[in-house]
């Protein structure tokens, strides 16, 4: 038996403000960080779960704070009772009343949740010597689905339901995972797109991006100038030429009538979709501007803080191409809830990514729906930004436009922390 003896925070901030790295219509100057946590236990065998918030900068101590508040619920906590009943864990923290309250089930506590159970997971598949995404394949669909919390689903999702897409997923199984070792899974770039760009730097990114690295879709910022937009988008497209998916991203700097106004401007640059158009938490504006807007689809949902959100965005059809973020919600079990829900309103999933860790996590789940649920990658890619991937111990690697599937043990999450404490934040400094 081994219990949980402590847990560390890294509030870690690298400076991207200062080439305008990840700058869009809504956030002109991120710093991109992560509120990165290790989970320490009294075992032998070496194993630290690693987890993280990515944040853009100022904040970021607010979430290091929650989960070191938050982690006092597990301090002194039986590991094997936690890792072999993963419910347990979750409704040790999502279910504490106290703590819920802040929410409920969203905002800084809710990802700081998400942080910790991440991190119980990586020490899940550390000790089953497999990567996150395999771990989950693999495991039996009652098995997985009693780890998942169900409430305000049922009308959308039953468990029932679940366990027999996941068993529906376990035809062929074996030739997919041997197809996404070999292959890999496809992403798409917006290296060229930040709005801070020059247009000779996002020409000249855009070409690298899909005739070197072999991306077949880029994706550009928008919102912030109309005649900036329409010069910039006929200027991709001109780069890229008709072959290249492009797609474009407001991040939520419209209401709903100029958000119609403005992409009913965009309809001769055969756009992949159009992301967040506007606020995460609008589902009927959402759903107003996809009938709006159409046939350009409507992507969303790195900035949906819940379960209970995708379930309504689906219900109601307010989006074509469903987003996930790897730590916006509450760790694996409620991405893995998501991509069941996406299965069952056949919608495809295409990950947010790009910031310190989020491509080295959510090429996991993206991996795991290929593998155990929807079985296809048909309409699907991850974002990629080539940022920070030095500081981690496992980086994602491109290969051809796709993500090659990771196969160390783990969530894949894990940081060089010699390397990145140059980074760690100090306040007053």
């Amino acid at each position: 038996m081994s219990t949980i003896r402590s847990v560390t925070t890294w509030d870690l901030r690298f400076p991207t403000s200062s080439t305008l790295s990840g700058s869009d219509a809504m956030n002109k100057d991120p710093d991109y960080s992560s509120a990165y946590v290790q989970v320490h236990t009294d075992a032998d065998d070496g194993i630290t779960g690693v987890g993280f918030v990515f944040t853009i900068g100022r904040g970021n101590d607010i979430v290091c704070r929650a989960i070191d508040t938050i982690a006092q619920n597990l301090i002194g906590k039986n590991v094997e009772l936690l890792l072999d009943d993963m419910r347990v864990a979750w409704d040790l923290l999502v279910h504490d009343s106290q703590l819920r309250w802040l929410g409920p089930e969203k905002g800084v506590a809710h990802m700081a949740i998400g942080a910790l159970l991440s991190a119980l997971w990586d020490i899940k598949a550390k000790r089953a010597n497999k990567p996150l995404w395999l771990l989950l394949a693999e495991m039996e669909p009652e098995e997985l689905v009693h780890t998942l919390d169900f409430r305000y689903l049922t009308d959308a999702l039953t468990p029932q339901e679940a366990i027999d897409i996941l068993k529906d997923g376990k035809r062929g199984q074996q030739e997919r995972i041997s197809t996404l070792l070999a292959q890999g899974y496809p992403g798409y770039s917006t290296a060229p797109g930040w709005l801070g760009y020059s247009d000779e730097k996002m020409v000249r990114l855009a070409k690298e991006e899909t005739e070197v690295k072999g991306f077949k879709q880029i994706k550009l910022k928008v919102g912030q100038n109309i005649d900036d937009d329409l010069r910039r988008l006929a200027l991709a497209r001109d780069a890229i030429g008709s072959d290249v998916r492009l797609a474009v991203d407001a991040n939520q700097v419209w209401d709903v009538p100029q958000a119609i106004e403005w992409i009913n401007r965009f309809h001769d640059f055969d756009l992949a979709w159009v992301e967040e158009p506007t606020s995460p938490d609008d589902v009927v504006g959402h759903a107003t501007i996809a009938r709006a807007i159409n046939p350009i689809p409507v992507a969303t949902g790195e900035q949906m803080q819940n379960r209970m959100l995708y379930k309504q965005y689906l219900q109601m059809r307010a989006f074509g191409i469903m987003q996930v973020d790897a730590t916006r919600v509450a760790g694996p079990q409620e991405l893995v809830l998501e991509y069941l829900m996406a299965r069952k309103f056949n919608v495809p999933v295409c990950p947010h990514a790009g910031g310190v860790g989020l491509c080295e996590a959510v090429c996991h789940f993206a991996m795991f729906d290929y593998v155990a649920v929807s079985g296809t990658t048909e309409g699907r890619m991850i974002e990629y930004v080539d940022n920070q991937h030095e500081y981690f111990v496992h980086p994602t690697e491109i290969r051809n436009g796709n993500y090659v599937a990771p196969t160390a043990a783990g969530n894949g999450t894990e940081m060089l922390l010699d390397q990145a404490e140059k980074y760690l934040y100090q306040p007053g400094h």
